[in-house]
């Protein structure tokens, strides 16, 4: 099975899951990253004005929405935004004269992230379906682009980060939450780990993460740590596995984080006739 097809079956269980039975996405049996990675990512103030449902299939390893100063009339775009929890906070934020997209490949978590829109009363949100390695957005139409633990699911993130730049504007800002990995990860230690992130299909290592959004064309990069994930973090779920956590301990401590990466479309950008003349 591709790696498309694996994280549209998963995403579609957890949706159906969140809208049949109440229950958490990150519990369904294909996801074993409900704690300490999804976990406790957005305030009790936050949470207080959304639907429970879109809190329920929350299965990001981050907050993007507090990553970045949004501001009234801009346009914000959510790639793989699930069941909506970051395109309705991003809405409230950008107000009435801005417009928040969601953009996801799922037609589970879109009917959820629908029918969550609906109950929280917003308007200027729209929910498109697609993948986020073409964008059915014009170039040049975004301000920011969020993203909540999702780049790190594509098999061809050089892609996804070009779509991204050539959907931005110009002085655009990418500030997206994902997992990396820091420093060289053995291949069998990262096959275990990623075992444990049942979310996590193939974080890029940090620097190569901000070598790709460079060759993207994008300026001022950067990688903060949220959460450096230990092996006691994983230690029940792996010898659950069979694997002998003590043996790759030494190897995998500290290697795999949650991280806002953030980047931002120079000015100068001309990717298109809408922005510069030839």
């Amino acid at each position: 099975m591709d790696t498309k097809t694996l994280v549209q079956e998963k995403y579609g269980a957890a949706a159906r899951q969140v809208t049949a039975t109440s229950a958490a996405a990150c519990c369904n049996s294909a996801f074993t990253c409900c704690d300490p990675i999804t976990g406790n990512l957005y305030n009790e103030a936050e949470k207080s004005g959304l639907p429970a449902n879109a809190v329920l299939a929350s299965l990001g390893c981050g907050n993007p929405t507090a990553l970045i100063e949004l501001k009234p009339g801009e346009t914000v775009l959510d790639l793989g935004s699930g069941g909506g929890i970051d395109v309705l906070l991003s809405a409230k934020r950008v107000g009435p004269t801005g417009k928040a997209y969601g953009l996801d490949m799922t037609g589970d978590m879109l009917a959820l992230a629908r029918e969550n829109q609906r109950q929280a009363g917003v308007e200027n949100v729209e929910f498109l379906q697609g993948e986020i390695e073409n964008i059915p957005l014009p170039d040049n139409s975004v301000d920011v682009i969020i993203s909540n633990c999702v780049i790190n699911l594509s098999a061809d993130k050089d892609q996804v980060l070009r779509e991204a730049f050539r959907v931005l504007k110009p002085g655009g800002r990418f500030a997206v939450s994902d997992v990396v990995a820091r420093g060289e990860v053995p291949d069998e230690v990262r096959k275990s780990m990623m075992l444990w992130v049942g979310c996590i299909a193939g974080a890029l290592e940090e620097n190569d993460y901000m070598g790709k959004l460079a060759q993207a064309g994008f300026t001022a990069i950067s990688v903060e740590p949220t959460r450096v994930y230990n092996i006691e973090d994983a230690r029940r779920f792996l010898e659950e596995s069979g694997v002998d956590v003590d043996a790759i301990a030494p190897l995998a401590e500290n290697k795999l984080m949650s991280a806002f990466i953030r980047a931002t479309k120079p000015v100068s950008a001309c990717c298109g006739s809408s922005c510069c003349s030839n």
